[in-house]
């Protein structure tokens, strides 16, 4: 099959022609259509998180049909429309796993990073670990679902019931959560890069109230602020922006240094939270509601080879929406 594959940390992903995989025990295999890009892929091709599997074939936005079942595997048959995201697998006994916190377990695999991923025509999945997807969505559409829309609702959840939220950096995960945010009459305030003038006018598009520059104040003090740029300098900018008993949430994996902040912007009961990977209840509970909504994602397609493009688009802050590789196949 071919796959797109990084050989190093800071290398351009290279078009290989490698060996189809074969499901293991309780895996299905997958005949990818789709797999979104996320900003996670970035951090894993750029070497900012350090414990790749190498060679690796990344992406966590995986979308296809089931091709071939292992033993044991039964939650799906050929032929099954599935998603697979980012959490790949959990021990499944610590302490964590038992108290509903699988997405902090210390054996946890992670797809497009300690397993191989969707940029590739076939990938592997724990069926545990995959959710059949809501039919009304497309497969391109369906892709950035699965983890700027599943992490994006984890990182939204945390933001606690306030009325007003900022969003900072208006990609992928924050172009989905303002149609949850407007649908439950939530107002959002969009900030993004100080030149990006066409982000600003998407997320008005999408409704929001005011869109602006980190470095400007809204219009009215926030309830909340959602980070989804891995910029840590946006922290105590987010700090200054909440009303007191605020919250701030990094919802990025990875985050620049956060720069040293005055007590005075945290104090007032103010509090900064960290989101960390995804559960499988926050994958139900997205797919369940996105069509309630409707969520609608946009995307910009990509053939596989052009998947260092489609990188380097999301690393330059071309893209309004969520970049998605596409196999020949794709719909």
């Amino acid at each position: 099959m071919n796959a797109m594959v990084l050989t190093g940390p800071g290398r351009p992903l290279r078009l290989s022609e490698v060996e189809k995989p074969k499901p293991g025990k309780g895996q299905v295999r997958v005949k990818v259509h789709a797999c979104g890009v996320c900003r996670t892929d970035l951090h894993v091709v750029d070497g900012e998180l350090k414990e790749p599997k190498l060679p690796l074939v990344p992406g966590h936005q995986v979308v296809g049909r089931v091709d071939s079942l292992g033993p044991g595997a039964k939650a799906f048959q050929a032929g099954d429309r599935i998603g697979v995201p980012w959490l790949g697998g959990s021990c499944g006994t610590c302490g964590y796993c038992r108290s509903g916190r699988e997405n902090l377990c210390d054996k946890a695999l992670y797809t497009g990073y300690q397993v191989n991923g969707g940029f590739a025509e076939y990938c592997l999945a724990d069926e545990r670990f995959a959710f059949p997807l809501p039919p009304d969505y497309p497969d391109l559409q369906a892709a950035p679902l699965l983890c700027a829309g599943v992490i994006g609702w984890r990182a939204y959840k945390m933001a606690g019931p306030g009325k007003r939220l900022g969003f900072y950096g208006f990609g992928a995960a924050a172009h989905l959560l303002i149609q949850v945010a407007r649908r439950q009459g939530k107002e959002v305030y969009a900030f993004t890069r100080p030149d990006d003038e066409e982000s600003r006018a998407f997320a008005k598009s999408l409704g929001a109230a005011w869109a602006g520059s980190p470095g400007e104040a809204p219009p009215n003090p926030l309830d909340a602020a959602l980070i989804f740029a891995p910029a840590g300098d946006l922290v105590p900018a987010a700090l200054r922006a909440v009303a007191k008993g605020g919250t701030v949430v990094c919802a990025g994996i990875h985050m620049s240094d956060i720069p040293s902040f005055p007590y005075s912007i945290l104090w007032g009961e103010r509090t900064v939270k960290s989101v960390a990977n995804l559960t499988r209840k926050d994958g139900e509970e997205f797919l369940k509601l996105a069509p309630q909504i409707p969520i609608r994602s946009e995307v910009r397609a990509y053939p596989l080879e052009k998947a260092n493009e489609a990188l380097a688009d999301l690393r330059a802050g071309k893209l309004q929406g969520a970049a998605v590789i596409t196999m020949p196949e794709s719909k």
